[in-house]
């Protein structure tokens, strides 16, 4: 037995060399065959435990695998009708796009006629010489001439007197057709000038005038002018996406890897392709080039919107390109800019997706955030949101717009709190505006735990049935508004408090109809509190610079999963990428003039006189904003002790008395019946009722006032877990 040897051995002395041994008489020892076939010919014993099996599925006839296929092509087939046919409204849309793009070009031909005709005119002595010239050429055959000049030089006699009796034999009967047809025309043309009247020989004129000149034109001045579709593009065609995925380093040279999914269609105010791009290449990587891909299709960006179709698979693109730069397209009107009103507990209408759809925002059960740079369009995002939540008569509007340009001025004189300006007091204003919603959240959580649960059955939330069957507890939307929201949350002082007051509303009020909106123009990590933006339900991102804002605003991962604001254009004013959970859609916020705002805002205002929920600085009142207290605190604190009861005036002198800054006003009203209505209006959004009293101690019989057991202490509002 032969033993090999291992590394690091050393190996064994070599012994000196002995004799010769004879080994003719020692035994062969036979060596076994090697077996040089190849594996297929190889014996069965030697294939046994490795014999090739077939791993794909046989094709088979059956009636099950029949069935199976056709009705997964069905599952997958294309519609009967386009999709411009399904929709009434898409074949409204292209009804209206014909007609009015036919209608233009008439008119555009129609306005230039008087000149087309000047330039035929002006045009005519040309063209009548050139008439003239190709008239003689022709009778006179003068084609033939260079071959009988030919034959006559060369000395060929017997060629020469054919050709000459040929031509003479087709310019006669010219001559004789030339001279009828002169001699009738020119009879005509007398008999018309004594006949006919003036106008009738004028407008001939004209008209062999202009034919003459139709004759007479040059290819490089052309009589019509170009009707150039300065802002209709050209149809989409497969060639011009092969060549632009090409172009982006994403389609390979040659057409090949790409393949179409399904023909290219119209679909709304543009076109479809659906494309499979070559495998091992997702979706994503045309996402990252929208502007490379618009560049190399040679159109304006805001008209390619390249998406990934998740639900076919990562590699399926779905390219739209409309048909008419949205930049320069006709507005569309927003839904409520002329009547109707909202409801804040359903979707309210917002703006349109770049195929024209209406695109909804709700803001029930969920908070909203607004971000984007300078200049992205936030203004008009603003107004449209925060006009459709003032037409909801039944919406309490507390806005704090803290750049003081009074952009939102148009809802002013519909809102319960309104603060415009950039100063500490309307800092602090809006902090004591987010106190205020979080000691009404605790309200309504209080009362919405009294209830039993038949009362309840979609949760402890508040709904609207349950506003409409309670409407003494005032549980309608409260929708509060804090815009350039980065002032508040970057300012020394108030930072931490407004991170963690933001932060508790966001969580706890949605739930109860307690709604804060958050717009900003510095989406990045110091202004955007990452307890605050990782909270937010619904989130809209316009135009940003990185990735870093993007995620800041649509939440971590966002430009990872495609939705990437970063490719917006500033340009795209308006334009941002909806997202409420993990899905995204792109959409222009309606376009809203402050004229039209200010009418809107009259209207809003009607509703809120007639449905009488006018409440707040538009209902004339002082609003409280009290510290982190609220008036149910302070009337506890002033409260005499041993009274069960006390008339209204009295704690209105009181409460004077202890926040001087908060209710003195109050003391400045008509009369003691004006001050007891003022602390009526006050109580009851914490559902405190003022009744009338007799206590012969005071005043000397009946006046309105407040029970101590009618008041409840602070530390009874439950503090909600997160909904």
């Amino acid at each position: 037995m032969i033993e090999l040897a291992k590394a690091g051995d050393v190996p064994p002395p070599v012994p000196a060399p002995g004799p010769p041994v004879d080994l003719s008489g020692a035994p062969t020892i036979p060596l076994p065959a090697v077996d040089t076939r190849p594996l297929e010919e190889a014996a069965p014993e030697v294939l046994e435990g490795v014999a090739l099996r077939p791993v794909d599925r046989p094709q088979t006839d059956l009636p099950g695998t029949w069935l199976a296929e056709r009705q997964a092509r069905l599952a997958d087939a294309p519609p009967v009708l386009p999709a411009w046919l399904r929709s009434g409204r898409d074949l409204a849309d292209a009804a209206r796009w014909v007609g009015s793009y036919y209608g233009h070009l008439t008119a555009f031909h129609a306005l230039r006629a008087p000149v087309y005709l000047a330039r035929l005119i002006g045009r005519a002595p040309r063209g009548l010489w050139r008439l003239t010239a190709r008239w003689f050429r022709w009778v006179v055959d003068a084609e033939a001439r260079p071959v009988e000049a030919r034959a006559a030089a060369g000395g060929d006699v017997e060629a020469w007197l054919s050709l000459s009796r040929e031509h003479s034999r087709r310019c006669r009967p010219r001559r004789v057709l030339s001279l009828t047809v002169g001699t009738a025309l020119a009879a005509g043309t007398a008999v018309a000038a004594l006949t006919l009247p003036g106008w009738a020989l004028a407008a001939g004129g004209v008209g062999v005038l202009a034919a003459a000149g139709l004759a007479g034109r040059r290819a490089d001045t052309p009589v019509i002018t170009r009707y150039v579709h300065t802002h209709t593009l050209r149809a989409l065609d497969s060639t011009e996406v092969y060549a632009a995925l090409e172009a982006i380093g994403v389609g390979k040279k040659g057409k090949s890897g790409v393949e179409f999914a399904a023909e290219i269609q119209r679909d709304g105010p543009g076109w479809r392709a659906e494309v499979d791009l070559p495998a091992g290449v997702t979706a994503d990587k045309v996402l990252d080039k929208r502007a490379e891909l618009a560049a190399a299709m040679r159109r304006p960006i805001s008209t390619v919107w390249p998406d990934a179709d998740r639900d076919a698979h990562p590699g399926r693109l779905v390219l739209w390109v409309a048909q008419q730069d949205p930049a320069k397209a006709a507005r569309k009107l927003w839904p409520l800019m002329r009547e109707g009103q909202a409801d804040v507990y359903a979707p309210l209408p917002f703006g349109f997706d770049p195929r024209g759809n209406l695109v909804e925002i709700t803001l029930a059960y969920s908070n909203l955030l607004v971000g984007g740079i300078p200049g992205s369009g936030k203004t008009s995002c603003a107004l449209a949101i925060v006009l459709g939540v003032a037409l909801d008569p039944t919406a309490e509007l507390w806005i704090f717009e803290l750049k003081g340009s009074g952009d939102l001025d148009a809802v002013k004189p519909i809102c319960h709190r309104y603060v415009s300006g950039d100063d500490d007091e309307d800092l602090k204003a809006t902090l004591a505006g987010l106190r205020a919603g979080i000691a009404e959240q605790k309200r309504r959580a209080k009362f919405i735990k009294s209830l039993p649960p038949e009362e309840i059955p979609e949760g402890r939330k508040v709904t609207r049935t349950l506003a409409e069957k309670y409407p003494e507890q005032q549980l309608g939307p409260r929708v509060i508004v804090v815009d350039e929201v980065q002032e508040l949350f970057t300012h020394p002082d108030h930072k931490e408090e407004a991170a963690e007051l933001a932060t508790k509303l966001i969580k706890k009020g949605r739930a109860y109809g307690i709604i804060l909106i958050l717009l900003t123009q510095n989406p990045d990590a110091p202004s955007l509190p990452s307890s605050v933006s990782s909270s937010v339900g619904t989130r809209l991102c316009l135009a940003v610079m990185d990735w870093r804002a993007n995620n800041n605003v649509l939440g971590t991962g966002a430009h990872e999963r495609g939705l990437r604001a970063t490719e917006i254009s500033t340009s795209e004013q308006g334009t941002g990428i909806l997202v409420r959970g993990r899905e995204g859609t792109t959409v222009r916020a309606a376009f809203i003039k402050q004229t039209e705002a200010a009418e809107i805002g009259k209207r809003a205002l009607a509703l809120r006189t007639a449905a009488g929920t006018l409440t707040g600085q538009a209902a004339g009142q002082d609003v409280i904003e009290a510290a982190a207290e609220t008036i149910v605190d302070h009337l506890r604190a002033i409260w005499p002790e041993g009274k069960e009861a006390v008339h209204s005036h009295r704690l209105v002198d009181a409460l004077a008395a202890h926040h001087p800054e908060v209710y003195g006003p109050w003391l400045d009203l008509e009369d003691v019946a004006a001050r007891s209505t003022a602390l009526s209006g006050a109580l009851k959004p914490h559902g405190v009722p003022t009744r009338q009293l007799t206590i012969r101690e005071c005043c000397g019989g009946g006046a309105k006032g407040v029970r101590f057991t009618d008041v409840p202490e602070a530390s009874e509002a439950p503090e909600d877990e997160d909904d």
